[in-house]
């Protein structure tokens, strides 16, 4: 634990990864139970999209009953709607926004200024910004807004942060500070992440992209697809208890906990522990420890208690009767026979109701789209002139040695004075 040792060494980091932000959940919950120095020494919480969310939740001290009551509340709402994301009900931002206004407490621009760190792109340029510092309340919210914010899945005008409009951070950098070695990564993708699933596939190809490194798999393909079309609860719940799982093989692997949980849940006795030294970071390594899957796990509820029941809690369904009868066959069927009938007026009051919401913003928002159009306009129209005409030719050189040049253009120039005088002479 020599590398681990002195608090404020060393952060943690949380890639983006939609609506399997509960893996991260997991892994905390872990962290909090087996090594809590780890949380409580970090300097900072890094995290683009859906992991600034769960940065935010640590740096507020949000349960994990909380975190899984939230983010399995949306899954739960996507799957409630008829037609999915597709429907015009599914607007993510503003269900995120107002539960960010209802829950964070008024001082958490002065504990986000000393802890947390928000991953933004800024449109249209694809620059990558950290946000440390936050002069109010508003300003978080609007940061986390703005990372949440996926082109064309979200909307279509970005969020506005400080004068500038600002988009997914995942998109440019999805695991901010990974490259450094005194940083803890977290991701739900298979790749080069400290805390991530291990991999069954012998595919050694990896895609660098966002600034991270992902395994070329059909399980990570599986993942990205869940990530913006969500699955069932219940999958959803496996992840974040494989985040569990995972973090706590990181865990035994460093040495960072003196319990081997994981080896006794594939065998009763574990074999001797057989250490490596890393000589970068110091730690011993033992890279016998297993790698446990959700399916190993027969009862999870003997790891955390805390954490399974928090999910079973999360994936509670509506027991009203009502509800229950458009989750059954029957009524899933009724619902899609009427959808003709009803998705026109849904449609109208739907996006009715964003119009009113938008009310407020729309003059900023109408004139950043002029000047979008304008800059589009002229980029368009010096490359038209750039194809027709060609490129400007440079200027052709003087046959006249360097040094004559200054003494012709001075002869030029004194003809022409005296010929005005000449003029101005009666």
């Amino acid at each position: 634990m020599r590398a681990f040792q002195e608090p404020g060494s060393w952060s943690l980091s949380f890639a983006g990864a939609g609506f399997l932000g509960l893996y991260h959940v997991g892994a905390c919950q872990c962290l909090q139970e087996r090594a809590p120095q780890l949380l409580r020494g970090a300097r900072r919480f890094y995290g683009s999209s859906s992991g600034a969310l769960n940065a935010v939740g640590l740096v507020c001290g949000k349960s994990a009953d909380f975190c899984c009551s939230q983010l399995l509340g949306l899954v739960k709402e996507v799957e409630r709607l008829s037609l999915g994301i597709l429907h015009p009900a599914f607007w993510p931002v503003e269900h995120i926004r107002r539960e960010l206004e209802h829950h964070l407490p008024a001082d958490v621009h002065i504990q986000a200024s000393q802890r947390l760190g928000i991953s933004l792109t800024r449109w249209p340029d694809g620059q990558n910004c950290i946000i440390t510092h936050f002069a109010s309340r508003e300003e978080v919210i609007q940061a986390l807004i703005c990372t949440l914010y996926i082109p064309f899945y979200c909307g279509v005008i970005p969020p506005e942060f400080r004068g500038e409009r600002y988009i997914d951070g995942a998109l440019s950098n999805n695991l901010p500070y990974s490259d450094c070695s005194r940083t803890i990564t977290v991701s739900p993708f298979r790749g080069t992440v400290d805390i991530c699933p291990q991999s069954l596939s012998a595919s050694v190809h990896e895609l660098q992209a966002f600034q991270a490194c992902f395994q070329i798999s059909s399980r990570n393909l599986e993942q990205g697809v869940y990530a913006l079309l969500p699955p069932s609860p219940e999958v959803v719940a496996d992840c974040c208890r494989q985040g569990y799982l995972d973090a706590l093989r990181f865990l035994e692997r460093r040495g960072l906990t003196q319990e081997r949980v994981l080896w006794t849940l594939v065998c009763e006795a574990p074999p001797g522990a057989s250490e490596t030294q890393d000589p970068k970071t110091g730690l011993c390594l033992d890279w016998t420890v297993p790698n446990v899957r959700v399916a190993d796990v027969p009862d999870f509820q003997k790891l955390s208690p805390e954490l399974e029941a928090a999910l079973r809690r999360a994936c509670v369904r509506d027991p009203a009767p009502w509800a229950r009868f458009c989750r059954s066959v029957p009524g899933q069927a009724l619902t899609y026979l009427l959808l003709p009938c009803t998705l026109p007026l849904q449609y109208i009051y739907f996006r009715g109701k964003r119009l009113v919401l938008w009310l407020p913003q729309m003059p900023a928002d109408l004139c950043w789209v002029q000047d979008q159009l304008r800059s589009a306009a002229a980029l368009a129209c010096a490359q038209m002139r750039e194809q027709l005409l060609g490129p400007a030719s440079p200027p052709a050189a003087s046959p006249l040695p360097p040094g004559s040049a200054p003494t012709a253009a001075g002869d030029v120039a004194q003809e022409q004075r005296a010929g005005h005088q000449a003029c101005a002479t009666p």
